[in-house]
């Protein structure tokens, strides 16, 4: 008996598909700042902006600025955020002037608190070993130095940070620059892991969420292809949002 056209009908083929950010999603670049001053043992600590240590950019940081602001410029960013800290600032610059944006300045995105270690002291504790350095990253918490932030108070400042961007631009793409331990917590935060899993973000380096109203998705973390003369990202977002 012959076979029928139904019966030769090849079977349906389904492929596996690209992420595609959703319609209405907040596409939220996060970029750490770059390389900035060195703390000198025994100098004087870094000037202090509420608290927090206010170094400028080193001469590194300066080039980083750059190659990252390159990068993003023609990925369609419609606004740029910095903290209060003037690293931000410097590093969002480059980008600032080629889009013609004006940094929006939001205290929130500032720097986790070091309380006694602030000024650059932390990163000498960290570095010779100290005692209470090596529980902090064993209990996987700031609070352990004296007068540190809390988890629980960066929790809520992360999150009202994030969902304030979110509600001012929905269906955009965002840049916000900010600091390794803020940056580390808000992909904590959508991913529900350990507190310090996403922590040692490079200088410079791009994170990104997609997020939506009920739902924050990590999409990418710590890329550096633009400080190594690739453009990865660049290709991943154009063809996740081209439909």
């Amino acid at each position: 008996m012959a076979d029928t056209a139904e019966e030769r009908r090849e079977p349906t083929a389904f492929r596996q598909q690209r992420f595609q950010v959703p319609a209405g999603a907040t596409d939220l670049l996060l970029v750490r700042h770059g390389a900035s001053e060195a703390y000198i043992d025994g100098g004087a600590p870094f000037s202090l902006v509420g608290g927090h240590g206010d170094p400028p950019l080193s001469p590194d940081g300066v080039e980083q600025a750059e190659l990252v602001g390159a990068r993003l410029a023609a990925l369609g960013v419609a606004a740029i955020y910095v903290s209060t800290l003037r690293r931000t600032a410097q590093t969002a610059a480059p980008l600032a002037r080629k889009l013609g944006l004006t940094p929006r300045v939001d205290p929130d995105l500032r720097e986790v608190f070091l309380g006694e270690w602030e000024g650059g002291l932390f990163r000498k504790m960290v570095a010779d070993g100290h005692p209470l350095a090596q529980q902090m990253s064993a209990e996987q918490r700031w609070d352990v130095i004296p007068g540190a932030e809390s988890l629980a108070d960066l929790d809520v400042r992360v999150r009202a940070v994030i969902e304030r961007i979110v509600a001012a631009h929905p269906g955009e793409r965002v840049v916000a620059v900010s600091h390794g331990g803020i940056i580390g917590h808000a992909l904590y935060l959508a991913s529900a892991c350990r507190p310090f899993a996403f922590l040692g973000a490079e200088n410079a380096s791009i994170s990104r969420l997609v997020i939506t109203p009920d739902r924050w998705m990590v999409r990418g973390f710590n890329d550096t292809a633009h400080l190594d003369g690739l453009a990865v990202l660049d290709a991943v977002i154009a063809a996740e949002t081209s439909a």
